[in-house]
């Protein structure tokens, strides 16, 4: 495992960061990422079959539909009330296929400033980089995405930080104008699955990807100077109290659910 903080601290640190209007997460799992935005932004989560752990907050929704399923029948601004969107996660199949028409369609809902980031890019092994999962970390081969989007967009800012377990893409300078991934979609995918993991794997993995340590200030140093949002003092504040005050409420409540079905043999709440 990489050294650093695990990339929740990570996501943590940009929540904080950036302040971002609207948050965009496609393969949401348990909500734990979910929980980390600010209150106050829109947060759209997307996952086939999420199990969240997590309550949700006002202004957060959860679509059980894949990634493919959703851009084909939502217009995500619209979903988003018009807003634009600001920061996007993805960490959904860890096929690269998949991960690239993701891009693909969040791009067409971006303005100059979003930043998209892009988990599981930077592989441990050839094992935890293949396409079929035989180890415990397995990344898959998101990192052909990384590879493709500095040959193929060279207008693009993409950066891979060394962060734990297995690295974060951090990609700026989106086009929403831009087609010609979309009109070039076969023939890159028919390329990079052709593409093996020693071709990244020679000497130059760094280089490639465009590596930057696993730190705060290198993470920093590839996000966006300032917040979308001014307000952040107050936000990180209220954050405090979403993250330490509803969590225990929460827990209270599901303690005397609990309870009363105990005590009364029942199975409703």
């Amino acid at each position: 495992m990489k050294p650093g903080l695990p990339y929740y601290d990570a996501m943590d640190l940009i929540q904080q960061h950036l302040v971002p209007r609207t948050y965009v997460e496609i393969g949401v799992a348990t909500g734990r990422t979910l929980t980390l935005a600010l209150p106050g932004t829109r947060c759209v989560g997307i996952d086939p079959e999420p199990h969240l752990e997590h309550p949700l907050r006002h202004g957060q929704e959860v679509f059980t539909q894949t990634s493919d399923d959703f851009f084909a029948s939502h217009d995500l601004r619209a979903v988003l009330g018009g807003a634009p969107l600001d920061l996007a996660f993805i960490d959904g199949m860890h096929h690269f296929e998949f991960a690239l028409r993701d891009f693909i369609n969040l791009e067409r809902a971006s303005h100059p400033e979003t930043t998209v980031l892009i988990h599981d890019c930077l592989p441990e092994s050839e094992e935890g980089a293949a396409r079929e999962r035989t180890t415990v970390l397995w990344s898959g081969d998101v990192w052909r995405l990384i590879v493709l989007l500095r040959r193929w967009r060279p207008d693009l800012e993409v950066s891979v930080v060394d962060w734990a377990p297995t690295g974060l893409g951090v990609v700026r300078g989106l086009d929403r104008r831009s087609t010609v991934l979309a009109e070039h979609y076969d023939e890159i995918v028919e390329h990079y699955l052709a593409m093996p993991y020693g071709a990244l794997d020679d000497g130059t993995m760094a280089e490639q990807l465009h590596q930057v340590p696993g730190t705060w200030d290198a993470l920093r140093a590839v996000l966006p100077a300032h917040p979308y949002r001014s307000d952040n003092v107050e936000l990180l504040k209220a954050r405090r109290v979403a993250h330490e005050v509803l969590p225990a409420a929460w827990r209270s409540i599901e303690y005397r659910v609990h309870a009363r079905r105990r005590a009364t043999g029942s199975t409703a709440a």
